[in-house]
């Protein structure tokens, strides 16, 4: 997702470090995993890599968990060309919106994605909400995707105009967090939760800390199996308590770095320093020179969950850039994201190669 203010990654991860001793509530601090359970969990995994995924026939989350919309021939397809890639994980995004117009459908489909996904053996994170992008949705029929603009029709979730009313909010999603870890929080087939992509973005800022806060004390009374984690994504001297709140309360340690290599290399070094597992839930923007060849041998060298986004070129237009529409073209001379086209051609052959080179696929 956008990250709108970056400093450096050093002077960032001391900022983390000078605020988040003490800024942690007791009752969610207390159930965190020790570093030893977090690190001997990692320990039985082998290097994983993956994508940020969503199939090419969905414009957002809805569409894609959604009864008449939810695409299994599709996702299986693309799952069998992520397995070639020797992709073993997905960073997958959840929709409270489906769940509260189809709850049981809605599980049903977690299920049989799931089971998509153990067949090409892959074991999937799952991302519970998101304050990226448009701020307000609706179930149903999702608009069509706005030519040459990246993300055009992703959504909050929660929308943005269910936040002021937390009476009515807050049992809503404490329901949905619950009902979620306690269905899924035994099964081996997910990963881990990330509760919540980039809190703060889209202007809310610290606004979002309450409300994060109330999900981890229900992940936390769910007691998945899985561990909880919340991706650090703004490394800045205003989102300090947010920075702090998040480290403090993640079982694994996930950011987001769409930087070129010397700058990501500074981020897992300070990160490192928490003695956590490392998971990069977002890479890979080729305008930023954020790249296959030069970032993911330093992930797999450094053992750190590798996840770039974007997978198939789709509804989302992610091959554009965030700040670049470009409503005349069907397709950019340079992608932002994205690494395949719908018949299977790769924007480039060669980091298809680099891939394949680097998970060990045949």
């Amino acid at each position: 997702m956008k990250t709108n203010l970056i400093i450096s990654a050093a002077s960032a991860a001391l900022l983390m470090l000078a605020g988040s001793c003490c800024n942690a509530p007791k009752e969610s601090a207390a159930q965190r995993w020790t570093e030893e359970k977090a690190n001997a969990w990692y320990a039985e995994l082998p290097w994983m890599a993956g994508v940020d995924y969503i199939p090419a026939s969905a414009i957002n989350q809805i569409e894609m968990w959604s009864q008449d919309t939810y695409d299994a021939p599709q996702i299986d397809k693309e799952l069998g060309w992520a397995e070639e890639l020797g992709f073993n994980t997905l960073r997958v995004y959840l929709s409270s919106v489906v769940y509260d117009n189809d709850p049981e459908g809605y599980k049903q489909r977690m299920d049989d994605f799931l089971s998509i996904c153990e067949k090409h053996g892959i074991r999937p994170l799952f991302c519970i909400f998101d304050d990226c992008w448009n701020e307000e949705s609706a179930y149903g029929p999702q608009p069509e995707p706005k030519p040459g603009v990246h993300n055009s029709g992703w959504v909050q979730d929660p929308s943005k105009a269910l936040r002021a009313d937390t009476l009515t909010l807050y049992p809503k999603l404490e329901k949905y967090v619950k009902d979620l870890l306690t269905t899924f929080g035994q099964d081996q087939r997910v990963l881990l939760w990330d509760l919540w992509n980039e809190p703060g973005n889209s202007g809310y800022g610290v606004t979002t800390l309450p409300a994060l806060k109330k999900v981890v004390a229900w992940a936390r009374e769910a007691n998945p199996s899985q561990p909880i984690t919340i991706g650090i994504w703004r490394l800045t001297d205003d989102f300090r308590a947010l920075n702090a709140y998040q480290i403090e309360n993640s079982d694994v340690i996930s950011y987001h770095n769409y930087h070129e290599v010397e700058d990501h290399k500074q981020e897992i070094k300070y990160l490192k320093m928490f003695n956590r597992p490392l998971i990069c839930t977002e890479y890979m923007a080729r305008r930023s020179n954020s790249l296959f060849k030069t970032v993911m041998p330093v992930l797999k060298e450094n053992k750190i969950v590798a996840i770039n986004w974007g997978f198939v070129s789709g509804k989302t237009n992610t091959i554009f850039a965030w700040d670049e529409p470009l409503p005349d073209l069907t397709e950019p001379k340079l992608w932002f994201h994205d690494i395949y086209r719908q018949d299977k051609t790769p924007f480039d052959q060669a980091e298809v190669d680099t891939i394949k080179a680097l998970t060990g696929a045949k």
